[in-house]
């Protein structure tokens, strides 16, 4: 929890250029339990999403904000079900 507000100043401000990816429809961060973040995003698809994690930007963001995880990030794939 201590490196908290060191990542909500880091990633938030980067948030706009992730979402302008190609292929990137919307990114969003939640808080969960306290020190707990998610983001979600949705993707045109698995090609796009692989294509921002060889970017740049990714290359610039996460190099930075793994050290502050205090556990092994997890990231899943998810479809909607229209209701």
């Amino acid at each position: 929890m201590d490196r908290c507000a060191d990542f909500e100043a880091f990633v938030i401000p980067r948030m706009a250029r992730i979402e302008a990816q190609p292929g990137c429809h919307e990114v969003e961060l939640h808080l969960g339990p306290p020190g707990h973040y998610f983001t979600v995003s949705r993707w045109s698809s698995e090609k796009d999403l692989d294509a921002y994690r060889d970017s740049s930007l990714f290359a610039e963001i996460w190099p930075t904000v793994k050290p502050w995880f205090s556990a092994k990030a997890e990231a899943w794939t998810t479809t909607q079900i229209p209701f």
